[in-house]
């Protein structure tokens, strides 16, 4: 089977079927994992940013349920560590009508069946010292976990690589190869060609530029880059207990003692800068959470990009081009997704089908009518 794109939906796939004993080839365009991978936070939360999201939920629900074990399996794989920490969230709310935002969101997490509880700013206080003075209310999020995404994708790779997994950087794709009416394959820039029973498409923003056979892009597959610009942040004697988090931005604490701030979400194209205006919209987030970060050192800036699509929502399951499979456009949830998205692919690969109710996410979702009934 070959991979496109070697970020943590990619390579968790890859784990997940060599697991299989199948082989397995994952193919990137530059170092696998550098990308949106890289540049996230790592928070693990199921609850929808937005009214949009919430058909999400029940997916997001299940790939944190799964997070231990894929987890576990990660780590002694590959015997390195990822970061993988279960402390819960504070949702934090400013302004005049903080009380009513935080009680309008407790009571869509108690309809959409996730972990929520208003507590007290007394509490939150004792819960986490460093919370801002002028907080008016909070709510405790307290199943939401959070990873260190670069060392995820570190123990990753190296596990993938015991698995035998092969992953071969800087292998640009020109298009899909088709043989007696299925996929067959990849065709490199170079010419070169990956014959596979099945390929997988995990190349996030750059998913949307895979052409098949015949060079024109394949339409269930509009996926799109979203920059987002992030900064680390380290202040002495100042040791973040939870992820706090806003409308405005989030901070989420490491275990080497750095906070990771964030973030913009900014139609760019595929554009990576950091920018003045970006970095202020994110310390100015982050002090509203935490007003004891104004004499916090700025350690490293950076940007990714993540896949965006038309709804904001994957793009997961079967083509009617036998022989591929998509798994992109993540958006903002690809390292929660990760190990539901990876048994996903497991299962169409090998059976065929899923048990699990993907059709919110469905490829053909984009298409158009007459579309449907064509290849692809």
């Amino acid at each position: 089977m070959a991979i496109v794109g070697g970020g943590i939906i990619g390579c968790s796939i890859a784990f997940e079927l060599a697991a299989e004993k199948l082989k397995i080839v994952v193919l990137d365009r530059q170092q696998p994992g550098r990308e949106a991978s890289w540049a996230a936070a790592g928070m693990l939360s199921p609850a929808p940013d937005s009214r949009r999201d919430r058909s999400l939920v029940p997916l997001a629900k299940q790939s944190l349920r799964l997070y231990p074990e894929f987890v576990r399996a990660i780590e002694e794989v590959s015997g390195k560590p990822v970061d993988y920490t279960r402390t819960g969230t504070l949702q934090i709310f400013t302004g005049a009508s903080a009380e009513a935002e935080r009680n309008a969101m407790l009571a869509e997490h108690r309809e959409l069946g996730l972990a929520s509880e208003a507590i007290s700013l007394a509490d939150a206080h004792r819960m986490e010292p460093a919370l801002n003075p002028d907080v008016r209310a909070v709510l405790h999020l307290p199943e939401e976990e959070s990873v260190d995404p670069r060392l995820l994708m570190d123990s990753l790779l190296a596990a993938a690589a015991n698995r035998r997994v092969k992953i071969r950087p800087g292998f640009s794709v020109a298009s899909l190869i088709e043989e007696h009416d299925r996929c067959a394959g990849i065709l490199a820039a170079s010419g070169e060609k990956v014959h596979a029973k099945h390929v997988i498409i995990a190349a996030g923003c750059f998913s949307g530029e895979i052409a098949g056979a015949a060079g024109k892009l394949i339409p269930s597959n509009p996926t799109r880059p979203v920059r987002g610009q992030m900064l680390a942040l380290r202040q002495a004697n100042l040791a973040l207990r939870h992820v706090l988090r806003s409308e405005r931005g989030y901070l989420v604490p490491r275990s080497d003692g750095r906070i990771v701030a964030g973030s913009t979400s900014e139609d760019a194209g595929f554009h990576k800068s950091v920018t003045a205006g970006g970095v202020r919209k994110i310390v100015e987030a982050g002090l509203e959470l935490c007003a004891d970060l104004g004499s916090a050192e700025i350690l490293e800036t950076w940007s990714g990009l993540r896949p965006g699509t038309p709804d904001d929502l994957p793009i997961l399951g079967l083509t009617n081009l036998e022989g591929l499979i998509l798994a992109t456009g993540h958006y903002r949830n690809g390292i929660l997704l990760a190990p539901v998205t990876a048994k996903l692919v497991k299962e169409w690969a090998i059976d065929g089908r899923t048990t699990f109710d993907t059709q919110p996410f469905s490829p053909f979702r984009f298409e158009s009518a007459e579309r449907k009934s064509a290849r692809y």
